[in-house]
């Protein structure tokens, strides 16, 4: 009697350990992969910047801050993999790319209309620093930054 319930325990550690290690070797790579994902560019409790239409208040290349003409329009929104809005007095979309704290515009297109030259100075610097390259990104959900590697940045706004 001893020896069977010995071996039963025996059987039925084995088979506990089993599946304890099964369970570990399926459930661990999953956890990891859950805890590192990212919904567009939202890091831990950082607010997210997709999903918004943002308005450019502000561009800053080379030192020199220019903000938005009262009468220019210019704003921004990325969704799904796209980036749409205006830069003052074109409009434009582009792929955006997200990862981490970073966004790159690139094939962006626009139309060609012909503007002020106050809206097409602001324009010409918000287009070239919009798809300058990767852009980080600092928001608090209110307000946004972008940055370029060189620094240039535009500052940004929730509608």
């Amino acid at each position: 009697m001893f020896r069977r319930t010995g071996m039963y325990g025996y059987k039925q550690r084995t088979q506990h350990r089993t599946l304890t290690m099964t369970a570990a070797a399926v459930l661990v790579p999953l956890a990891v992969a859950c805890g590192g994902e990212k919904a567009g560019v939202s890091v831990g409790a950082r607010p997210p910047v997709t999903g918004i239409e943002w308005t450019v208040d502000s561009v800053t290349v080379d030192g020199t801050t220019r903000r938005a003409p009262s009468h220019a329009h210019a704003h921004l929104r990325i969704d799904d993999g796209r980036a749409a809005g205006g830069f003052g007095c074109n409009q434009f979309s582009a792929t955006a790319t997200a990862t981490d704290d970073r966004i790159r515009l690139s094939n962006a297109r626009t139309t060609r209309m012909a503007c002020d030259n106050t809206r097409m100075t602001f324009e010409r610097a918000l287009a070239r620093t919009l798809t300058a390259g990767p852009l980080t990104t600092r928001t608090d959900g209110r307000d946004l930054t972008l940055t370029t590697a060189g620094g240039d940045r535009v500052e940004l706004s929730r509608k």
